[in-house]
């Protein structure tokens, strides 16, 4: 069962879907650490559909090579938590999609998996459009499980209404 979204997740977006709706767009997630709470926070909003397309749930290195054509040799080379690999997921899915829009979010929630070079609370977040795709490196820390999944959904949806209002400049 999906946790329900905090207020402050469902405030945020609101706002997402209010922007794509402005345009006329669209967006798609493909979510590992967080297990589909950006698609929940979405689709929370009365009226989501007329934004949202849908989901990828990839929290397996194999689902998201399968799923959203993330290679394999990015997985091996840099590790499912790394740069490279949250921009592979973001493009794949509006790929995969043919959406206008995708959020990609994976990293290490805990209590287990990290280790010195990427701890417990590491997140790469990214955003695919057409013009470009922006990855942002965050280091919640050791808040939890369900404090850096909480905190992961935020900043992804932050990431989504930066680059939805930079797109309108």
């Amino acid at each position: 069962m999906i946790a329900k979204p905090a207020a402050k997740a469902t405030d945020k977006a609101r706002q997402v879907i209010d922007l794509l709706t402005e345009v006329n767009r669209n967006i798609v997630t493909a979510e590992s650490c967080t297990g589909g709470m950006i698609a929940a926070a979405l689709t929370d909003v009365p009226g989501s559909s007329s934004a949202f397309y849908g989901g990828f749930i990839t929290y397996a290195d194999t689902a998201k090579s399968r799923m959203i054509h993330v290679q394999a040799r990015l997985i091996r080379d840099y590790g499912a938590v790394s740069n490279q690999v949250a921009r592979a997921m973001a493009d794949g899915a509006r790929n995969t999609a043919h959406a206008d829009y995708a959020v990609a979010v994976t990293g290490i929630a805990g209590p287990d998996g990290g280790s010195e070079k990427k701890p417990v609370g590491l997140v790469y977040v990214a955003v695919s459009s057409e013009l470009a795709t922006v990855v942002i490196e965050h280091r919640f820390g050791d808040l939890g499980r369900d404090a850096i999944r909480a905190a992961s959904v935020e900043a992804a949806l932050d990431l989504v209404i930066e680059v939805l209002k930079g797109s309108k400049a």
